[in-house]
């Protein structure tokens, strides 16, 4: 069947910020629709609000808005495009939500707008529970035992008759939101009431439980005729109870026999024809072993995060065909390397697939490490091996987490068995290391597989992992025989793990490697439904099957690994861009990364794609296949840039800046004397190996500091510091602190603005498109506070001394390429706090604001391009740009939602608008629960915020807001002259903060703690606000950029425009005044 020609503009839409549950696997599946549609001649509407994306460059749709996802804009986006059909399936739930919520209000009929993909109606038999399981019933397919219910009563009833324990599963949601397991009525009322919060329907599933059964998922294809084929079918490793997010997990199924695939494969099939999707959905069973019965959990009618994880386990890209046959082509049109068309198509893999999880559970105070329904990873990788034990042993060194190798975790091995077994109690993030341990203290299989379900097959596995280990351990300080150096090899162990488990040095082991001849090896995945395209993976069980090229242009990118707080999309998004303009200039490329999420590991990207670790082993062994003329490691956040140094002193070229460079950047004592030579004032500093030298420099510097850790990306360890107690506290906390990785000591500048400038160096000289103004004061993490661009307080000549430093300190530093500069002023004085010689997560933000691919340019400057044969010059941004994070915290629910130092954000939103007080209310909309433009605002500060307060008390007041504040910040306020109602703390009396919020009396709450008790005492302020979808402030600042926010809002609705309209608007106002 033709593509269809009553279509020509489709609109698409994103699934937004980067958070838990929905994290970048939607920009691929999203890039990868618009560049299928747009092949087919379409053109293409694509909303989303995520500025860090691919999705939202310029180039990649015909238009583009960056505007939040709600019905409102969606509807104002739609009656000014007036697109022919919406393609709501490759957005997430995100985009599901709003499609339903779109014609519902009526907006598609009166518009004329055609759902593609998924039918309407479809997305409701497969999200609405009731729907789901009347669909389920009529087509014959068990379900677990359940009730759909609407309030916390008809919750208790249907627990109490299906009987404890129960599932709680809302509707519309992802990654588990809202749900989880209860054993008691008490655990059920408070799990049950966060998911009718959380469902935009206000429905939850109460289900019998399935804890233990074996959770099993297919990723099926369907297209107009109803042709069918299943794509993969995946294995977790992890039973029922942990998140298939959080799951690790196998492709192909290795313990479940052709008959229960079979039989799955059927209930796939008649699921989806049932539910009438076109293109790709993922089922998901549970199976139980003891009876042999088969039970259909949920289906997502949409791509995945599963689908992204099959499209690249299996070279079969869902996303890209779906959004193909969401036009009306079918299977049979599109080609098929082995069996020529698609709908011919079977799992056909010569090798195994391993995903496993990244959390990042220490980064939040108080979090309990524990899995369940409700996902928490935050990323996760992908290997390729030729067994499993290869796969496995590759997917845990992906993992970039200080561990190389299973054994001698966390001091893991220095526990007892039953302390070992009494841990695998609770499925954690650390289950695998710790089941790791009990083996090799003797654990008993079939015991483990008791307390973890984890199934014996791969428990075994493990086993002969740790026997193998055992053997290695034998030869500590010697040479491994050369037979126990190649079974290790082939069974997963890298070289930098041998070389802990030997005690001896990694290039040692590679050398033993190289002499017996264990080179890389590589073999391809091909990739179906296009023509000729394949990706590459390596193992030591196999001859070499990858054909080098002898192209002398070649050059070699290095990705950023598994997604994590602090080190996101963004640098994905630097990589791409270094792809295409490498391209662009004649250059043949080679990507390296093992995220199954990014669009850098799309197979067409690059010419080649390597899926693999990021570690010295597996780069080297590719750098030496291929010989380019150089890597690039600036773009991909800190993993490729902690190999930058043992890469070039292994012969490998390092284009940009160099290594060095980058080391002198890291270390305080080299860049501080840098500084003093260009006369550039820094906070005061030193440097700390211990408690007594940490305390002789707070000594001569004062409290309060900052101190953190060398060498890390998103804060991590840091901290404000106010007295010696909490410094000792710190100290003794502080791991692997050492003379070559010392603590590092700042005075911390009260008060003071923080900017960034983000800049292109080429060696000699250095440009600066913008500087970014934080809205939230110093000792907010730069990632987690809001910021502006342009900068909208900060007098001009400050502004121009922070280009001017910029340009001396890229220019002493001989930076070569990206180069990000944090700053703060104080006492109007602008301080440099760090120079970051390397991509940074504000790249795609100020690229998207100011219209300039900043990526694209500084790769060109890396390949020998100068800044002064390119046509940049500073222009006027006639319109700002409003950068806010988006937190975890509603996935955390025992988290306390204060900022700070380290970085706790997973994503961020763009508003862009004509004036910054309307950019920053659209970023809020983006970000979380709308701002008010009327109602109660509930105001309960800390003391020393309390003279901070009053501009935004004023404000809200002038704007008719009711302001309602605890004994103190009340008191206060009245003799302002601020009119308030007070309103007591918890245990002070009834009704409380916590009645007021509940009872949905406030709209806003500005709460700001500060220290040790404060912080811990209001903490159940914020966390009722999170859990009643109340926005909130924690910071002076934020709350007067709010009331601002609302003033201007209150004043007009700004003129929508797209992003190319924005940047159109640059390129005029400038014309004008040149």
């Amino acid at each position: 069947m033709p593509k269809r020609d009553d279509i020509k503009k489709v609109m698409i839409i994103g699934s937004g910020p980067i958070i838990i549950g929905q994290a970048c696997e939607f920009d691929y599946s999203g890039t990868q629709a618009c560049k299928a549609l747009r092949n087919l001649g379409y053109q293409i509407v694509l909303v989303n609000s995520n500025p860090a994306t691919i999705m939202t460059d310029p180039e990649t749709a015909d238009v583009t808005y960056i505007e939040p996802l709600n019905l409102a804009r969606m509807t104002e986006i739609i009656e000014k495009e007036r697109p022919d059909a919406l393609l709501p399936n490759l957005g997430g739930q995100s985009a599901l939500n709003l499609a339903s919520e779109l014609s519902e209000a009526g907006v598609l009929d009166k518009y004329n707008v055609e759902v593609i993909g998924v039918q309407i109606d479809a997305i409701k038999r497969g999200e609405d529970r009731n729907a789901f399981k009347e669909t389920m019933h009529r087509l014959g397919i068990d379900m677990a035992r359940s009730q759909v219910v609407n309030s916390l009563e008809d919750a208790e009833a249907a627990a109490k008759q299906i009987g404890f324990p129960v599932v709680v599963r809302p509707a519309y949601t992802m990654g588990g939101t809202g749900g989880g397991f209860c054993y008691n009525i008490e655990e059920l009322r408070t799990i049950a009431a966060r998911g009718l919060q959380a469902s935009i329907v206000n429905q939850i599933l109460i289900e019998e439980s399935l804890l233990g059964w074996e959770e099993l998922e297919l990723e099926v294809v369907r297209d107009a005729k109803g042709q069918m084929i299943t794509v993969c079918f995946i294995e977790n490793v992890d039973p029922v109870g942990v998140h298939t997010g959080d799951s690790f997990c196998v492709a192909p199924m290795l313990t479940i026999s052709q008959e229960l695939q079979a039989r799955m494969q059927k209930y796939a099939y008649s699921i989806v024809e049932g539910i009438g999707v076109i293109g790709g959905t993922n089922v998901q069973f549970a199976y139980n072993p003891k009876d042999d019965r088969v039970v259909v959990i949920e289906i997502n009618p949409r791509t995945s995060r599963s689908s992204a994880l099959a499209s690249k386990a299996t070279g079969f890209p869902i996303a890209y065909i779906s959004a193909i046959l969401a036009t009306g082509v079918t299977l049979d049109e599109l080609p098929y390397w082995r069996d020529g068309s698609l709908e011919k198509y079977t799992p056909c893999g010569d090798y195994v697939v391993v995903k496993f999880a990244r959390w990042a559970f220490e980064k939040f105070r108080n979090v309990e490490d524990k899995l369940g329904t409700q996902m928490r990873a935050v990323g996760e990788v992908m290997s390729i091996g030729k067994t499993y034990k290869e796969a496995f042993m590759k997917a845990i060194r992906s993992l970039e987490n200080g561990n190389p190798g299973l054994g001698f975790v966390k001091g893991y091995q220095n526990l007892s068995l039953p302390e070992l077994l009494e841990r695998l109690n609770i499925p954690t993030s650390q289950r695998q290391f710790l089941l790791y341990e009990a083996l090799r203290k003797g654990a008993d299989i079939n015991e483990l597989y008791k307390k973890t379900a984890i199934k014996p097959w791969y428990l075994e596995q493990m086993l002969e992992l740790v026997e193998l280990e055992k053997k290695i351990l034998e030869y500590q300080e010697h040479v491994l025989p050369d037979e126990l150096l190649i079974q290790a090899k082939k069974d997963g162990f890298s070289d930098l793990y041998l070389a802990q488990l030997l005690k001896t040095p990694e290039a040692l082991n590679r050398k033993q490697r190289l002499d017996l001849g264990l080179t890389g090896a590589w073999d391809r995945v091909p990739v179906s439904g296009v023509a000729d395209a394949s990706y590459y993976y390596s193992s030591y069980n196999i001859p070499d099957q990858s054909q080098a090229s002898d192209n002398a242009r070649k050059v070699m990118v290095l990705g950023g690994g598994p997604i994590r707080i602090g080190q996101g999309i963004e640098f994905d998004y630097c990589c791409v861009h270094a792809a295409k303009a490498l391209r662009e200039m004649g250059y043949e490329t080679i990507m390296v990364n093992c995220n199954p999420e990014t669009v850098s590991t799309d197979y067409d990207t690059s010419d080649k794609l390597y899926f693999e670790p990021l570690t010295l082993e597996d780069v080297l062994n590719i750098y030496q296949k291929e010989n380019p003329l150089g890597v690039i490691v600036q773009f991909g956040g800190q993993t490729p840039l902690n190999l930058a140094t043992a890469l070039e002193r292994n012969g490998v070229k390092i284009l940009g800046t160099s290594p060095s460079t980058i080391d002198m950047a890291e270390d305080r004592d080299l860049f501080r004397k840098l500084m003093e030579r260009l006369e550039i004032p820094m906070p005061e500093s030193g440097m700390a190996s211990n408690l007594e030298q940490a305390l002789l420099v707070t000594h001569q510097i004062g409290f309060p500091v900052m101190v953190r850790p060398s060498f890390v990306l998103g804060g991590r360890g840091m901290e404000i510091v106010r007295d010696e107690e909490m410094l000792r506290q710190y100290v003794a906390a502080a791991v692997d602190v050492t003379p070559e990785r010392p603590i590092l000591i700042d005075r911390f500048l009260e008060n003071a603005i923080e900017t960034e400038a983000d800049a292109i160096a080429d060696g000699t000289d250095a440009f600066v498109p913008s500087i970014m103004e934080h809205i939230e004061q110093a000792g907010i993490h730069s990632g987690d506070s809001a910021c502006v661009i342009p900068p909208k307080t900060i007098p001009e000549k400050h502004i121009e001394t922070i280009k001017n430093y910029t340009r001396k300190i890229a220019k002493e530093m001989q930076v070569v390429g990206l180069m990000n500069m944090q700053y703060a002023i104080c006492n109007d004085v602008v301080y440099v706090l760090e120079a970051n010689p390397r991509a940074s997560r504000t790249v795609p933000l100020v690229s998207k604001v100011c219209g300039i691919s900043m990526a694209k340019i500084a790769t060109r400057i890396m390949l020998g391009e100068k800044l002064s044969q390119m046509d940049l010059r500073e222009v006027h941004i006639p319109h700002f740009g409003v950068k806010e994070a988006v937190f975890p915290f509603p996935m955390l629910p025992e988290v306390d939602p204060v900022l700070g130092p380290e970085m706790r954000s997973t994503g961020e939103v763009l508003g862009m608008a004509s004036t910054p007080g309307l950019a920053f209310f659209k970023a809020e909309e983006a970000a979380k629960a709308p701002l008010p433009e009327e109602g109660t605002v509930l105001i309960t500060v800390n003391p020393q915020d309390r003279a901070g307060i009053l501009e935004p008390a004023r404000k809200f007041q002038e704007l008719g807001f009711k302001i309602i504040a605890t004994e103190g910040t009340g008191h206060f306020l009245q003799e302002h002259g601020i009119s308030s109602e007070l309103v007591a703390k918890i245990n002070e009396g009834r009704p409380d903060i916590v009645d007021m919020i509940k009872n949905g009396y406030v709209q806003l709450v500005i709460n700001t703690p500060i220290g040790k008790a404060s912080a811990k005492d209001d903490s159940y302020i914020r966390k009722n606000a999170i859990r009643f979808g109340v926005p909130y402030i924690t910071t002076v600042a934020a709350a007067l950029a709010t009331a601002n926010g609302v003033a201007a809002r209150r004043q007009g609705h700004d003129t929508l425009k797209s992003l190319q309209e924005y940047h159109a608007g640059i390129k005029a106002c400038n014309d004008r005044n040149s």
